[in-house]
């Protein structure tokens, strides 16, 4: 589908019954937001197990543009990210939060185009299907599906600049279908046993045993592994926490089962070269639950040390499906995650 297609009837209808066309800048995009207090629909629950429920958003904007969200990294401040749109853009803004600490709404933001490695963006997917994000250091990094490749951008400057440098993915592209390519890259803190090292991970390119293949692409440690596949649910993106392990989340839509998300954590020391990795369940969402087409995943320390877990849904332009920004505090001491800008080794 195409970047021309509306952002759905709905939203612009909602904009328009409620009269807040707020006022922007022409580089800027209007975007309303609206709260969401329960995950569990009707339900008052705030904690499923380590992982507790601080709140959300659903959010809609009159630009046709804004939606597609594939994944999210945040500033060191906690409050400024970057975005990547399967569609090829850039989308960069901040977090507004309420009086109690709430996520109340998104400021300042802004949608630019990609540029491939000659300089040139691209309407749709196609050429520029971005899926997976990552900030290390001075670069960001970004994963492609369907061309299927790693590109390097400079940081600060990335949504001015052409790709500068393209990394090996250490994965056979043959293995990977057009729409099932590398949803997720992720840098290992510096301290761990992958020692800053980069990872990626499959949506649903399958080694010889079924399993999603993954690779680490730099570090001491650098080889394939694979990812155990447990039923129809497909990666979507990862995070990791300072100690080395990685939060991975995982989305399944089917006719049969439904919508339904669920967020891994597999430890960091059972990743390397040659091993097939699992994890622990440590949340799981279905139509009961206040989720959608869940894509994108961020873990940041918060003032108070706790680790939050952000995750965000790709709505694919569709007015059948909502753009979610949903926030998580996990309940575990020494589980925060090292600064997403950590540098290079």
């Amino acid at each position: 589908m195409t970047i021309k297609r509306l952002c759905g009837a709905a939203s612009i209808a909602l904009c328009i019954a409620t009269g807040a066309f707020p006022s922007w800048a022409a580089d800027e995009v209007p975007v309303i937001s609206r709260q969401i207090s329960d995950f569990r629909i009707g339900s008052s629950e705030t904690k499923f197990g380590s992982m507790e429920f601080l709140g959300g958003l659903e959010m809609v904007s009159s630009r046709a543009l804004f939606g597609s969200l594939s994944s999210i990294r945040f500033r060191p401040d906690q409050k400024h990210f970057v975005v990547v749109l399967d569609t090829g853009q850039w989308l960069t803004g901040s977090i507004e939060r309420d009086v109690k600490g709430r996520l109340s709404g998104l400021l300042d933001v802004e949608i630019t185009p990609m540029k491939n490695s000659a300089g040139l963006s691209f309407e749709g997917k196609g050429y520029m299907d971005a899926e997976g994000l990552a900030l290390d250091g001075d670069r960001i990094l970004v994963s492609f599906e369907q061309r299927h490749r790693v590109d390097v951008y400079p940081d600060p400057g990335f949504a001015d600049s052409s790709a500068i440098a393209t990394l090996p993915i250490l994965i056979p592209r043959k293995m990977l279908s057009d729409n099932r390519g590398i949803e997720t890259i992720t840098v290992a803190p510096a301290s761990s046993p992958l020692k800053g090292g980069v990872v990626i991970v499959c949506e649903r390119g399958l080694d010889s045993d079924g399993n999603r293949l993954a690779a680490i692409l730099s570090g001491p440690l650098k080889g394939r592994f694979s990812v155990e596949r447990d039923g129809s649910f497909d990666v979507t993106d990862g995070a990791f926490l300072s100690n080395g392990d990685l939060l991975l989340l995982e989305r399944r839509f089917n006719m049969a089962e439904g919508i339904g998300m669920r967020l891994r954590r597999i430890k960091g020391a059972d990743i390397k070269p040659g091993a097939v990795v699992s994890g622990d369940l440590l949340l799981e969402g279905n139509f009961n639950s206040q989720i959608d087409n869940m894509e994108g995943l961020d873990a940041f320390q918060a003032a108070d040390g706790t680790t939050h877990i952000i995750l965000v849904s790709d709505d694919n332009h569709s007015i059948l499906q909502r753009n979610l920004m949903l926030e998580f505090r996990l309940s575990e001491e020494a589980a925060w995650v090292a600064p997403s800008s950590q540098k290079r080794n």
